[in-house]
Formats: structure tokens, C-alpha cells, sequence
């Protein structure tokens, strides 16, 4: 081969070493935005408690929430700052993803006497749900959910739940749920665990629902290029104030 054959040779096969790493690395830039980023999971917010002010009503925020008496007993209802919404593992090109959904459009409530809750209910307009994708949405709000025909989550209590302790401020205590979930025209028990805490005039509660699709009907999510799990999960944090 003469020198400038090779030397042709090498500018070409430079040339298209650098094609490869243009078109692999802006296909996975390209599939990032298609994909978007997925929402971090729901937690309970910590809580920085600050002596009460006479005549103050105190702050229900995630810090300097006040840690005077609140009376527990008796009902509380969902109130502002609620969230609830899905969670799926997705692959899309071979990229591996968590796609995710909020409403803030919770409502709900429970009855507590000492650490014993005898009454529990929370729905989910699932027709506010949205993400950080319309294609996604439209998608979710038609051939997935049907939200035209099935517009909302619905979960009730079936057993009591008995508390280790009266949720104090800032502490957070644990316990496990039983009850009916309506999802997508059909109720099914499920039990999972949650989490609740007092944060000033406020009780936060958290919890992940875990969902086989295929026990509600729902049809997988896959579509397209993008490949879903045959199951997701239901979390939602639910602040909580007295009736």
C-alpha cells in the first residue's frame, strides 16, 4: 500500500470512528430527552421543630413546624400539599428508565382514637394525572387507563390499624394497611406498609401501593419503542389536617 493510499485509509477510518461515537452518543442524548427524568420517590418531609409563639397558629412546613399539643383524636381530611400519582420501569432503545406521574388532586380521610385508626379513605383524580411527556399522558389517560371511563383510584380500609404509638411531631411511626383498592373499574384487598408522622398541625402519611397491571385489567404499557414492566406501583404522601 503506498503512503498516501494509507494515509487515506487513515483519515477515512478516522473519519467514521468518529461518525460511530457521533450517531451512539447523540442517539442516547436523543433518547435521554425522549425519556426525561423521572421524579424522585415520594418521602415524608423532615421536620425542624421551633418553640410555639403565644398567639401563634404555628407552621405545618417542612422546617420550623411547632411541636405543641395537637389534639389526635377524631378526623382528619386531606389537605393542600397532597400528592399521588404512578410509578413504571420503562426501557426505550435499551435504555433502562422509571417513568412517573403526579396529581395533586387527593382527597380523603381517616379517623384515629389513641393509636388505633378505625377509618381510612383516600382517592386519585386520575384524569389530573401528568408527567413530564404529553405523549406519555395521552397515552395514559387513553388505551392504558381509560380514565374517560374509570377517572379515579380509590382505596378504603378494611381493618383497623393499630399504631405503635400516637404519631408525635417529627417522629415517624410505621404499620401495614389492609384495604380495598378500586383501580380501573375493579377492587381488590391489598395490604403494604406506610408511614406517618406529625408535622406541626399537620399528619403526613406515605405510602406505595404495588400494582400488577394484569390483576386490573390494565393493559400493558409497552407501546412503540418503549418496553414497560407488567407492573408499577401507586405512592402518594397525603398531608392530613384536622376536621
Amino acid at each position: 500500500m503506498s503512503r498516501v493510499t494509507g494515509t487515506k485509509w487513515f483519515r477515512w477510518a478516522l473519519a467514521a470512528g468518529v461518525a460511530v461515537v457521533v450517531v451512539v452518543f447523540g442517539g442516547l442524548f436523543v433518547i435521554h430527552l425522549v425519556q426525561g427524568k423521572s421524579a424522585a420517590p415520594l418521602t415524608l418531609p423532615t421536620v425542624t421543630t421551633t418553640p410555639t409563639v403565644a398567639g401563634s397558629s404555628g407552621d405545618t412546613s417542612s422546617t420550623g413546624s411547632s411541636s405543641g399539643p395537637v389534639e389526635i383524636d377524631g378526623t382528619w381530611k386531606a389537605s393542600s400539599g397532597s400528592v399521588a400519582g404512578y410509578r413504571v420501569k420503562e426501557t426505550l432503545f435499551g435504555q433502562s428508565n422509571t417513568a412517573t406521574g403526579r396529581t395533586s388532586a387527593v382527597t380523603g380521610s381517616f379517623t384515629i382514637a389513641g393509636a388505633t385508626v378505625s377509618t381510612g379513605t383516600f382517592s386519585v383524580d386520575l384524569t389530573k394525572v401528568t408527567s413530564d411527556r404529553s405523549q406519555r399522558d395521552g397515552q395514559f389517560q387513553g388505551r392504558i387507563m381509560d380514565t374517560a371511563s374509570f377517572p379515579t383510584a380509590k382505596f378504603a380500609l378494611t381493618q383497623p390499624i393499630q399504631l405503635s404509638s400516637v404519631p408525635a411531631n417529627g417522629v415517624p411511626v410505621t404499620a401495614q394497611a389492609t384495604g380495598d383498592l378500586t383501580l380501573h373499574g375493579v377492587t381488590k384487598s391489598v395490604t403494604f406498609p406506610l408511614s406517618a408522622q406529625r408535622n406541626g398541625s399537620v399528619i403526613q402519611v406515605l405510602g406505595t401501593i404495588p400494582i400488577t397491571f394484569a390483576d386490573w385489567n390494565i393493559s400493558n404499557p409497552s407501546g412503540g419503542p418503549a418496553t414497560t414492566a407488567d407492573n408499577g406501583s401507586l405512592e402518594f404522601q397525603i398531608n392530613f389536617a384536622h376536621a
